[in-house]
């Protein structure tokens, strides 16, 4: 689970940095405990919590608190929450798709200008309310093309739904 591309996205953006995988990993592998964890891993056990909460405040990671008799100490066993993950990843993925096919339907169902110091980049309505002048700046506004970005968006949301067909075929359930 943890080497497709979605999954490893969601990881590395919640864990800062891909060499903190080997976290999840290891909970996948059933050490339960931040104590084993970071044993295993070499890496500090504050550190090691630190992502393990993390986890846990996205909902990925769950714990179970156990009182040690003799030291009255608290001790914690983790368990990675893989349908959570998979739970994640589609609604990610379902809302990232709506918002492209928005931005798409936005930049085709408009017309555009520029303004040529960079300033704005507005609709027709909005640029013909300025009477084609740049509120910043005063320069005439130019028709801007924005067919590049159109395919860029195209491209994308074929890019999220290939990624996200092919996620699903593999782990939904």
């Amino acid at each position: 689970m943890i080497n497709n591309p979605l999954v490893k996205s969601l990881l590395v953006n919640i864990l800062d940095d891909e060499s903190n995988l080997i976290i999840v990993q290891c909970l996948m592998e059933g050490m339960g405990t931040d104590e084993k964890i970071a044993e295993k891993t070499g890496i500090r056990l504050n550190i090691v919590r630190k992502y393990l909460y993390k986890l846990y405040d996205f909902g990925l990671a769950s714990y179970k608190r156990s009182k040690d008799p003799e030291t009255q100490w608290y001790s914690y066993v983790w368990k990675f929450e893989e349908d959570e993950v998979i739970k994640k990843i589609c609604k990610d993925s379902e809302e990232y798709l709506e918002y492209l096919n928005e931005r798409l339907d936005e930049e085709e169902n408009n017309i555009f200008f520029i303004c040529p110091e960079g300033h704005l980049k507005l609709d027709f309505n909005m640029t013909s309310e300025f009477e084609f002048i740049c509120p910043e700046c005063g320069e005439d506004m130019l028709f801007y093309d924005n067919s590049e970005i159109k395919n860029n968006i195209k491209e994308d949301i074929e890019n999220v739904k290939n990624d996200y067909e092919l996620f699903k075929e593999n782990f939904k359930k």
